[in-house]
């Protein structure tokens, strides 16, 4: 296996660090902190540097929110100029790790992401009969960091970049605590308790780090199993066949993989079922002729364009800002049989000083 050394001197070269700060303020100009550490670039990114050249870097606080959709998530932002640490050290980082990553993995990769995930799915689904929908229980909180730092360790021998790693693991550790509840595998004793885990959801190391830690699982699938037709993203993974005893023996087999890696499947959202009824996956629902948008993103969309609608005939928002958003809708529902939605959602919802229709 080939590792790779003298990493973190281009974690920390200058232009590094600036084409990391261009990524992490890429939507989020309009935002305080954003601004702020614009305002000093050159004088923040050189400390940043010397920072970590003497590697007295240190990470900052999270700020802890919760969303509430599609699910309730406890999302932790890091402040700015950590934001742009974690682009600096992926931008080096995620090319050693993606070249080892399946075809068929998707969530935060480039030239992938879940347009390019359910159009894998269609053809799958076109393909065969039944599908097997897995999903892990508390996936981020239940990262064993123990066993992602092994992982990472085996590609990269740089002491500095590991030292850099274990910094960004330690300041996520107890998180997530409050939404992991404790599972005891094979071979646990009552210090298992105590392993740190989690991984803060909203690092951009925390979505690559996922990746790097199901890429066993992947390799498993696909080698071992040997499934032909499988798709991942994220911690959200489906396998295709024609016979769905194949497939109930798969989830058995996944079930003892997962134990591996200290994870455990969801009992009831872990199932096989005919393709003809359609499968749930990264926000649509995929049939073999046609796909749909889940009914809950429907019921966002409207909500959204409410929101939109209020905001603008109140002179909060310009109509260059509802425009974009309405657009980035339109493209996404574009993926879907969604053309009848759209007209009635448009008839619905103007967007001009008259007001609503």
């Amino acid at each position: 296996m080939k590792t790779y050394k003298n990493l973190y001197p281009k974690i920390y070269d200058f232009d590094n660090l600036y084409w990391a700060f261009r990524e992490a303020r890429k939507g989020k100009r309009r935002k305080e902190p954003v601004a702020a550490f614009e305002v000093d670039l050159e004088p923040n990114l050189w400390r940043l540097h010397e920072e970590l050249v003497a590697q007295t870097y240190r990470p900052g606080p999270y700020h802890h929110f919760y969303i509430y959709e599609p699910k309730r998530r406890l999302i932790s932002a890091a402040p700015f100029r950590d934001r742009v640490l974690h682009h600096a050290l992926c931008r080096v980082i995620e090319p050693i790790f993606d070249r080892t990553f399946i075809y068929d993995s998707y969530a935060c990769r480039v030239g992938k992401g879940n347009h390019r995930a359910v159009e894998r799915c269609s053809q799958f689904a076109r393909r065969h009969a039944y599908v097997l929908k897995c999903d892990i229980v508390k996936f981020f909180p239940s990262i064993d960091q123990a066993i992602l730092r092994d992982l990472l360790a085996r590609r990269i021998a740089d002491a500095q970049t590991l030292w850099l790693i274990d910094l960004i693991l330690a300041s996520g550790v107890g998180v997530l605590e409050s939404e992991y509840a404790m599972h005891y595998f094979p071979g646990d004793d009552l210090f298992a308790a105590c392993r740190p885990r989690g991984l803060p959801i909203g690092n951009l190391t925390s979505q690559q780090w996922a990746n790097v830690y199901l890429n066993p699982l992947d390799h498993f699938v696909k080698r071992e199993l040997r499934c032909g037709s499988y798709v991942r993203y994220c911690d959200d993974f489906l396998l295709f066949h024609d016979d769905k005893r194949q497939l109930h023996r798969w989830r058995a087999e996944i079930a003892d993989f997962l134990q591996t890696l200290r994870l455990t499947l969801h009992e009831g959202k872990s199932a096989v079922f005919p393709l003809r009824l359609g499968v749930e996956f990264v926000g649509f629902r995929v049939f073999p002729t046609h796909r749909r948008l889940r009914r809950q993103n429907v019921h966002r969309a409207f909500r959204r364009m409410e929101d939109l609608q209020e905001a603008y005939l109140a002179g909060d928002i310009p109509l260059d800002r509802v425009s974009a958003s309405v657009q980035s809708w339109i493209a996404h529902s574009r993926y879907a049989s969604t053309y009848g939605l759209r007209r009635q959602l448009f008839r619905r919802f103007i967007f001009s000083s008259g007001g609503a229709s």
